[in-house]
């Protein structure tokens, strides 16, 4: 399907320079842009390149155009990237699934569905579980009994939640993840010597927008709730104990693991492989880089700073240390 440049550009609030009437059907890159696709450069280096393409169409930022000599229409926007994820999803939208519940997919009697949800084939869903309008559950999921999913998610294939969890509106979860599953609590009998499991029977609480990727686990609360804040990002193989609090617009990557009773403030971003132990609290804005290490009960403070290295500190001092070493390795 073909869209003009001058819907598109009204759309995502971008300033058009040129011809409005150029049709795209597809987005790309620079290097493998066909004559119907849109294309994104947010500096003048990017912008040579984009224009010397195949590409119907440029979204660009104000200072990258200034000097631009081009035929192509040009959507300049403030933040280009954003500008041209929103023009993806007008012009690929995600293929829906058909509503409705597949022939082999078994859904308790006592489950509510809102209208237009889809269950996938092979799906299994819960006595008392709900699921709001616009929904889609992929193929083989498990969906255990009293879950709340909202509206608008998309559950993807084999995904499990475990009773009781509750997901907001618009949630994407990718395939593997496990949600709401028991937390790593034992207690160990001093006159045995063996370990005996604390109540698990919290609940995991996820709020709207967030996306959650694949093979990702998240553990229920004990007693209490483990909670993922509004707009939060999980990428694929991540794991989250239980009792943990995550803020709004967390960032994590890969293979990060977090241990229980953890607290990450609003706007934190966490690089790969980070760990953190258990009762630990990030504050505001920190950002933690790939492979840092945050020890036992330890408060990290500082919007925007970068902190490094195990345990980690701050980017700078660990430069530092590192040079120091490094001297000394000389000597």
């Amino acid at each position: 399907m073909l869209h003009p440049i001058a819907e598109i550009a009204k759309e995502i609030d971008a300033r058009l320079v040129g011809d409005g009437a150029v049709q795209v059907g597809g987005i790309a890159s620079p290097q493998g842009a066909t004559e119907q696709d849109l294309v994104f450069a947010e500096d003048p280096a990017l912008l040579a390149a984009a224009v010397k393409s195949k590409a119907a169409a440029i979204i660009t930022s104000e200072a990258a155009a200034t000097d631009a000599k081009t035929k192509k229409p040009l959507l300049i926007a403030k933040q280009p990237r954003i500008a041209f994820a929103r023009a993806a999803r007008i012009i690929s939208p995600p293929r829906r699934q058909a509503a409705g519940v597949h022939s082999t997919a078994i859904v308790h009697h006592s489950a509510k569905l809102g209208q237009h949800v889809s269950i996938g084939p092979n799906a299994v869903i819960g006595e008392d579980t709900v699921i709001g309008d616009r929904t889609r559950i992929g193929p083989g999921c498990t969906i255990g009994s009293e879950v709340v999913i909202g509206r608008e998610c998309y559950i993807r294939n084999t995904v499990t939640m475990y009773s009781r969890t509750r997901v907001g509106d618009r949630v994407s979860v990718h395939s593997g993840t496990v949600l709401g599953s028991d937390g790593f609590g034992y207690v160990r009998n001093v006159t045995t010597g063996r370990y005996e499991q604390f109540p698990q029977v919290g609940l995991l609480i996820i709020g709207d927008d967030v996306e959650i990727g694949a093979n990702v686990t998240i553990d229920r609360g004990a007693l209490d709730a483990t909670v993922i804040g509004n707009g939060t990002k999980i990428d694929n193989l991540v794991h989250i104990g239980h009792n943990v609090q995550i803020g709004e617009n967390v960032i994590i990557a890969a293979q990060t693991g977090i241990s229980g009773s953890s607290v990450i403030a609003n706007n934190v971003i966490l690089g790969g492989q980070v760990g953190i132990a258990d009762h630990v609290r990030l504050e505001e804005g920190v950002i933690m880089g790939a492979q840092s290490g945050v020890p036992t009960k330890k408060v990290v403070r500082g919007k925007g700073i970068v902190f490094w290295g195990t345990p980690a500190r701050p980017l700078r001092a660990y430069l530092k240390e590192l040079a120091v070493l490094a001297k000394l390795a000389k000597k």
